[in-house]
């Protein structure tokens, strides 16, 4: 048997694996022309550049209207004062994402609501919704995570019947679709990052879709300072400078021409690693709802099971680095992820409803076995490395899986590398 690489033993693959971000000589010659122009900011907003973007992405996601931000993060908070949401008004999220998710509320003045998600598919489970569903709740915000979408049909059922916002968290989600829609152009709000690892990226950034034209104008206009973006400038609203530049807008008018295969080539070999990965005793595949038509590998997301592998998928993931994998684990869950610090904030809400924040006490029970024991993410990278990059995922999961059968107390020598 191999010797685990972590332990001296031979990499499963020293070769290394494509670069990210893609780049050539039209990056250089976008950004050129725009240094040249002199209008290299986000004033006035939006500029060609970014117009130019938007309407493209509005077209690849077959989203009405669009409005260029700063980054991702700020994208939610938008979306949020743009639908009228702030000061005790309660926003239900899932307990697996990425902070920001839980954050944005906090920075609105509202009060994230943290529910579980579905063991099968890693996304906020519609039923724990509905169960937290109170006469305070304004918003949902479910989370494409991954691999996965949130079930988009059951959640827009449940918002129509309590007249809630949608703002999906489509991060991760650049290009998926969902029966026959775009992500981010289901809910009321689509929020997106183009922050260095996503997979349309300008090293920062993002996009707000919005369903009406009033929301994409109070949303420019919260962007832009709190300047007038309706036709006849009368809306009036306080905001802050939030704006994309003009320099990052070219870097996305090539990052989008460029998509279209690159998604291709992802998708495709996601396929192939559904089907090798089925063959290897103790992993459980996401479940793959039929509407999910085309589906975005920002990371490929799928469970072990820890008492088959002996290691819960933190030893795992650490073997696997050292194998030459990228992975990890995911998320920690929110009321436990070192990021989310509401209660060390000066912000309001967390002293004015200190119920809603008792952390310590929180228990979601398919959150935490989710989180701590199965999951397991894959980098986007493996997936333009063509088969050959699954094929070594493959090998090198067989590998740490036969050591840590062969010898029960490998795990705990990788917890203690």
């Amino acid at each position: 048997m191999a010797e685990l690489a972590l332990f001296g033993g031979e990499a499963t693959r020293s070769k290394p694996w494509p670069a990210w971000p893609v780049h050539d000589e039209r990056d250089i010659a976008a950004l050129t022309e725009v240094i040249r122009s002199g209008n290299w900011g986000g004033f006035p907003y939006p500029g060609p550049q970014t117009r130019r973007f938007l309407d493209a992405f509005i077209e690849m996601q077959r989203g009405r209207y669009a409005v260029a931000v700063m980054n991702g993060t700020l994208t939610l908070e938008v979306a949020l004062r743009a639908a009228g949401i702030g000061w005790g008004d309660e926003v239900i999220v899932p307990a697996y994402s990425f902070q920001a998710t839980a954050a944005a509320p906090i920075m609105a003045g509202a009060i994230p609501v943290i529910v579980d998600i579905e063991a099968d598919t890693f996304c906020i489970d519609p039923k724990a919704i509905e169960a937290a569903i109170t006469e305070r709740t304004r918003a949902i915000i479910p989370v494409h995570v991954a691999s996965q979408m949130a079930d988009m049909s059951a959640i827009m059922a449940i918002a129509e019947a309590h007249n809630l916002v949608v703002i999906e968290d489509a991060a991760h989600a650049h290009g998926a679709f969902w029966d026959g829609h775009g992500a981010g152009a289901l809910g009321q709000f689509g929020s997106f990052s183009m922050q260095s690892t996503k997979i349309m990226t300008a090293g920062e950034g993002g996009v707000l879709l919005c369903q009406t034209e009033e929301q994409a104008w109070r949303a420019a206009s919260i962007v832009d300072c709190g300047r007038p973006h309706d036709p006849s400038g009368a809306l009036k609203i306080q905001g802050g400078n939030y704006r994309m530049t003009e320099l990052q807008a070219a870097l996305l008018n090539i990052a989008i021409e460029r998509f279209p295969s690159q998604f291709q080539q992802r998708e495709e070999m996601a396929d192939y690693m559904d089907e090798a990965l089925s063959e290897v005793d103790g992993v459980r595949l996401l479940r793959r709802d039929p509407r999910h038509q085309k589906r975005a590998v920002y990371c490929y997301s799928f469970a072990i099971d820890p008492q088959i592998f002996g290691a819960t998928n933190a030893v795992v993931a650490r073997a696997l680095l050292a194998e030459g994998i990228p992975c990890d684990r995911g998320y920690d869950p929110m009321y436990r992820y070192e990021l989310f610090q509401p209660m060390a904030s000066r912000l309001a809400v967390p002293s004015a409803f200190p119920q809603y924040f008792d952390y310590e006490a929180m228990r979601l029970p398919v959150v935490e076995r989710v989180s701590g024991a199965e999951a397991m993410w894959l980098g986007e990278e493996i997936f333009r490395a063509g088969a050959s990059g699954v094929d070594d995922v493959i090998s090198a999961l067989r590998k740490v899986q036969a050591a840590l059968t062969r010898e029960p107390s490998l795990a705990e020598r990788i917890s203690a590398s």
